[in-house]
């Protein structure tokens, strides 16, 4: 008789933060983004086409993430949405890296997380298909509290466009 292996134990964040609270941070993150652009219509034509495509790859990803993280795993549509969001995620990352920050450095400190995205997107990509369901959850979780929350929350202060159009 074959013994049945006692349940995993989730870990500290998979409790703290399971998937609907961090499908549902995205989207709150994805409503304050949409209300600061829409706050600071009247300075849109200043903005590059670079931050407007960057705005639009991370509204793609913050759109999909909820969907991606609450919906059943594996299937196709799940699979061609996570082609979607991998090809976003990168592009918001490249874009991130053209945008001139105010400070006057080559970079910013997120430049470093949109780096950091640039290498974990792939592996992403290969953990799934390798079905290597343990790390590519755990990859997708990382990716999403610090390249899309952390990220996130860090474009509204230090005097940054969408804060300025948020607060100001």
């Amino acid at each position: 008789m074959a013994s049945v292996a006692p349940p995993a134990r989730k870990s500290l964040i998979d409790r703290w933060l399971p998937d609907r609270v961090l499908g549902a941070l995205a989207w709150a993150l994805l409503a304050v983004v949409i209300f600061a652009v829409a706050r600071g219509h009247d300075e849109w034509d200043r903005v590059s086409r670079a931050v407007w495509f960057h705005l639009g790859t991370i509204a793609v990803v913050l759109a999909l993430t909820p969907v991606m993280l609450t919906r059943r795993k594996g299937d196709r549509r799940h699979r061609q949405l996570g082609w979607i969001w991998a090809a976003s995620m990168c592009a918001t990352a490249l874009f991130s890296l053209v945008i001139r920050p105010f400070s006057g450095w080559i970079f910013s400190p997120i430049a470093l997380l949109s780096i950091w995205a640039l290498i974990l997107v792939p592996r992403l990509i290969l953990q799934a298909r390798a079905h290597d369901v343990v790390r590519h959850r755990s990859t997708v979780r990382g990716l999403v509290i610090g390249a899309l929350l952390i990220a996130g929350f860090f474009t509204f202060p230090f005097n940054r466009m969408l804060g300025q159009w948020l607060f100001g």
